[in-house]
């Protein structure tokens, strides 16, 4: 009994020594909305530093999804209100592979089926093992200063001030021109 005692502790350690080599905690997080730059889907830099005195919303997409609707009235909601507002959609595959395409794939779908024209990211992950940094500020409140969060599904919206402050989040079935986050933009 003692041995295997023995071996599995063994086994916890060494399995929990491997996992924080991997975690992402060792990358850098930056302090502000602002410092973070992301690859887009055509390859292109989105530098978030060109968002300040806009409130800027960030969403995690998929394109094969009960909420994949939800792209239209995103399409919508920036087009009312681009002169103020930002979307940055961020497709992941991290919910029941919803989002199984590469990013010319993701780009193609968006624009056909959605005439998407907001700023879309690269595919990431939103959450656990291999977090993109930029979710890690928006979930951690270590980072953002205001709240620890979970990214529960597909199309959860974060909503950032025009001073680059996290606002407040929403949940993924919050329809993108609901009053909830309509009266949040104005």
């Amino acid at each position: 009994m003692k041995k295997v005692l023995l071996l599995l502790n063994a086994l916890l350690y060494f399995f929990t020594d491997c996992t924080a080599q991997k975690s992402v905690d060792n990358t850098p997080v930056p302090a502000s909305i602002y410092d973070f730059k992301v690859e887009g889907l055509s390859g292109e830099i989105i530098d978030f530093a060109q968002f300040k005195g806009k409130k800027i919303m960030i969403v995690n997409t998929a394109s094969k999804c009960g909420h994949t609707p939800q792209y239209e009235e995103l399409e919508k909601l920036y087009q009312e209100h681009k002169d103020n507002l930002v979307i940055v959609g961020f497709p992941a595959n991290d919910f029941m592979w919803q989002e199984p395409g590469s990013n010319e794939d993701i780009a193609a779908f968006c624009k056909k089926n959605y005439g998407v024209t907001f700023p879309m990211a690269a595919k990431i992950t939103v959450k656990g093992k291999g977090i993109a940094p930029i979710y890690k500020w928006l979930t951690d409140k270590k980072y953002n200063k205001v709240e620890s969060s979970k990214v529960k599904w597909n199309f959860q919206k974060y909503l950032i001030d025009e001073q680059g402050k996290l606002v407040q989040h929403f949940d993924p079935g919050t329809k993108p021109l609901s009053e909830e986050i309509v009266n949040a933009i104005k």
